[in-house]
């Protein structure tokens, strides 16, 4: 009933409002949209993120995920500018549909000059691990690297930022596995203040499981988050994330969540001092690529003749 209500008064809103052209993000906007273009007779553009009726929130319902298809199946076909944010959605959704999608990649904007904070007293002379993220979610490895942190000895901390359905859990279980001085969970921060905290870190963590589609075809920002700080990353080996991680040759990717893998993987590139300074100098190599000012400019070609 939510996304009928909010449809029904986006709708009402976009029949009136003084535009030239329309942009839907994602399918639970695309509906008011292309109704208001055709009636209004507008151009429209969009902007999926993800593979929409993959998302692990479909997954247990199917009369949900087949209503959301049915309508992606009906307008997708029409759609006339498209773009998404990495080759995995683009490949998934130009085999259903006889569309050209262009690709964005969500990249941050270049931070050569990230302030940091004053490193808390008990993170001194500790090995930080990070997850950030406000979608630290089922399948997104949350509670799988809490468990990593009972394998590994005292010299690692552990800290998480952002939110998500699992930060709940995590925090239940910081307690009982009586991990409470060896992890930290601080809640959503200011971009600014996120940028400085990522540059504490020794390693960050990305860990989309494989087993949900959606998360298989992810690009998270945070990996770009990390390589902006020079922070090298662990990572599944999910196809987008890999292509990053071995290609810039900043981190390391793992085969699967197991508490044990992700630990030695840890471990492994600790220990490796030689090959870990090479993967932060990747990471400023990296940097320098995998930011807005680049990507911006294929933006800007998607939209240029129309302006």
């Amino acid at each position: 009933m939510q996304y009928a209500e909010f449809n029904l008064k986006l709708l009402g809103r976009l029949l009136i409002a003084r535009t030239d052209y329309f942009l839907a993000n994602d399918l639970d906007s695309l509906l008011p949209n292309y109704v208001a273009s055709r009636l209004r007779l507008k151009k429209i553009f969009y902007d999926t993120h993800e593979y929409f009726t993959g998302v692990p929130e479909l997954k247990d319902s199917p009369v949900k995920k087949k209503i959301w298809k049915a309508l992606e199946d009906w307008i997708f076909p029409r759609l006339p500018i498209v773009y998404t944010v990495n080759d995995s959605v683009r490949q998934a959704y130009e085999k259903e549909y006889p569309v050209q999608i262009e690709v964005i990649r969500n990249v941050p904007v270049s931070s050569p000059n990230i302030i940091r904070p004053p490193i808390p007293p008990h993170w001194k002379g500790k090995k930080i691990l990070l997850m950030q993220g406000a979608g630290i979610n089922n399948g997104r490895g949350g509670i799988e690297l809490l468990a990593a942190m009972r394998l590994l000895d005292e010299q690692y901390h552990l800290v998480y930022i952002g939110s998500g359905t699992q930060w709940d859990l995590i925090a239940e279980k910081r307690v009982a596995w009586k991990l409470e001085d060896r992890v930290d969970m601080i809640g959503k921060v200011a971009p600014a203040q996120l940028k400085g905290y990522t540059a504490l870190a020794h390693i960050g963590f990305s860990l989309d499981s494989f087993d949900d589609i959606n998360y298989l075809f992810n690009l998270p920002n945070k990996i770009f988050d990390y390589i902006q700080a020079g922070v090298p990353v662990i990572a599944t080996a999910i196809p987008e994330v890999k292509k990053i991680i071995e290609g810039y040759n900043c981190g390391t990717c793992i085969p699967d969540l197991e508490p044990g893998t992700i630990a030695n993987a840890t471990r492994s590139m600790i220990d490796d001092q030689d090959s870990y300074h090479h993967y932060q100098q990747n990471c400023k190599n990296a940097a320098i690529v995998l930011c807005w000012e680049n990507e911006s400019k294929k933006l800007e070609n998607i939209y240029r003749p129309f302006l």
